[in-house]
């Protein structure tokens, strides 16, 4: 005879109960640095009804045969194990989890589960508002929802679909279920929409929504630039622009995300750090791709096929004792931005579709896009000396004017570096050491470390404020390479458009002016005079 209790309290009954029975956590879970791994993320599939740039390369990826994908009953057998365990929460993820034909159900049978606390999904929203009714029925208790633009024409360009607006009724259905916060997430990227940052904002004044920014990210086939990654430190720049009285939230314990909120408004938004400020020191996710290996960090390229164990008949000993050893190999922390970006992993479309993110990053072409000498991103140095100098040698690099190699000879120190990090490597900026005078004969001797690296691999501008202010002359050389035609004409001064070689010269000088605002993490720069030759 008692009323019917709403999802809300429900949930809450369950919590409160897992809190008065819980079990010591498993070993098994913990890593070798002491971080009990409560959070398991299940992709369902690795087919998406989208094709988002920064998650699919555009030309589609390779699927796993469906035979080799996890059953129903291998998610289900893995999701019991793990809960057993002591995972409290379990994410549904894909390529897209709603075009599973079987998703309610399995909603349903994860939250027989004794001891799992949170059932999430994250979606893309195009079947969401058809499919929502029913998943909270069957006990799904959170949501994110991927949507990058508000703008409908941005949307297909970036999702390369249509459907902008069922992800907004999808939006709508979820706050009219109840659903409090809705997790909105939102990749920025530099160029395409970190210019509707204020708009996202303003949705969270009159919404209970969590609009969450999340800096772009490398994975195989986005072709990830870090010149298109807004940091999340510009981010909130431009929110206290608008609202200066933007509060931070206090964090939750192995929270993804940095969470604010404009007083008076009824949601908030939240910053996921990825890559300028990663919380690997907190991370307390697993995931299980579709195909059934496990991956202990999402950017790292190490996993372990369940699969295969499950279907060779291994017992759940003998399962505890693989999923033991991925999680104790558990690095402390990724690698970097910039290292990440050189590293071979899956695209995100076979990992996980949607962003809620979290550990660590892979592989993707090198961060320069245009790279004449394959570089790659500077990793070697040796190759990269050996084979400047053989271009040197060889006649491509310009000869350093002799006025030039007279200055850098008589009195500056030079300095040259390597984007190699040692284990050793000291964050502090590396103070100048006079080299012996620069000729064109061989390779540049390099140090260490960049300078403005910390030894996590992330950015950092050095402080300079104690240092006394000195002399310097830098040099740069250049080839133009022109047909007859065209350089007789420069030559002679007989362009139509005027005299191409004082446009140059300009240009040359206001460029050195902008030193700079060029360089990332420069300090001013006070010239005192540019010479062009």
């Amino acid at each position: 005879g008692e009323p019917p209790q709403t999802a809300a309290e429900e949930l809450s009954r369950r919590r409160q109960f897992l809190r008065e029975h819980a079990a010591p956590f498993s070993a098994f879970l913990t890593d070798s640095f002491g971080r009990q791994h409560s959070y398991l993320r299940i992709s369902l599939t690795e087919k998406c009804n989208l094709r988002c740039q920064y998650c699919m390369p555009e030309e589609g990826v390779p699927l796993t045969p469906k035979a080799d994908l996890l059953t129903t009953e291998e998610i289900l057998t893995l999701a019991r194990l793990f809960v057993k365990e002591g995972i409290d929460k379990i994410r549904l993820t894909g390529g897209e989890p709603l075009i599973r034909p079987d998703v309610v159900d399995i909603v349903a049978r994860l939250h027989q589960l004794e001891g799992l606390r949170t059932i999430g999904i994250t979606t893309n929203g195009i079947n969401l508002a058809r499919l929502l009714p029913q998943l909270q029925k069957a006990g799904l208790s959170a949501i994110n929802i991927s949507l990058d633009t508000l703008v409908p024409a941005k949307f297909e360009f970036i999702v390369r679909r249509k459907g902008f607006h069922k992800v907004m009724e999808g939006i709508h259905k979820a706050i009219e279920l109840g659903y409090s916060p809705v997790k909105v997430n939102c990749v920025v990227m530099r160029g395409l929409n970190e210019d509707e940052l204020l708009d996202f904002v303003a949705l969270t004044e009159g919404l209970p929504l969590d609009v969450r920014f999340i800096e772009y990210m490398p994975f195989d086939g986005n072709r990830w630039n870090f010149k298109k990654m807004v940091s999340y430190k510009e981010m909130l720049d431009t929110l206290r622009q608008q609202w200066p009285e933007l509060e931070k939230l206090p964090e939750e314990e192995s929270s993804t995300a940095k969470a604010f909120k404009i007083p008076g408004f009824r949601g908030q938004v939240s910053f996921i750090t990825s890559m300028s400020e990663h919380f690997c020191g907190t991370c307390n996710r697993l995931r299980i791709t579709a195909d059934g290996n496990l991956k202990v960090c999402l950017f790292g390229n190490s996993e372990v096929s369940l699969r295969d164990h499950l279907r060779a008949g291994a017992s759940e000993e003998e399962l505890r004792r693989v999923i033991g050893a991925a999680v104790g190999r558990k690095k402390r922390q990724h690698a970097g931005m910039f290292s990440i970006a050189q590293m071979k992993n899956r695209p995100m479309i076979l990992i996980e579709f949607l962003l809620l993110l979290q550990d660590s990053p892979p592989a993707i072409p090198s961060i320069f896009s245009q790279d004449p000498f394959c570089v790659q991103g500077i990793r070697h140095r040796v190759s990269f000396s050996n084979q400047k100098a053989t271009l040197w040698e060889g006649g491509w690099f310009p000869r350093t004017p002799l006025l030039a190699q007279w200055r850098l000879r008589s009195s500056c120190p030079q300095r040259h570096y390597s984007s190699h990090l040692d284990s050793d490597a000291n964050p502090k900026c590396l103070s100048a050491v006079a080299q012996a005078p620069a000729t064109p004969s061989g390779p540049l001797p390099t140090a260490d470390q960049l300078t403005h690296v910390d030894t996590e691999g992330r950015a950092a501008m050095v402080d300079v404020g104690g240092k006394p202010d000195t002399e310097r002359v830098a040099v740069a050389s250049a080839v133009v390479l022109l047909g007859s035609v065209a350089f007789k004409l420069v030559q002679e001064n007989q362009l139509k458009k005027g005299d191409a070689l004082a446009v140059a010269q300009l240009a040359g000088v206001q460029a050195a002016k902008l030193t700079s605002q060029l360089i990332p993490l420069c300090h001013h720069v006070a010239l005192s005079h540019v010479q062009v030759w």
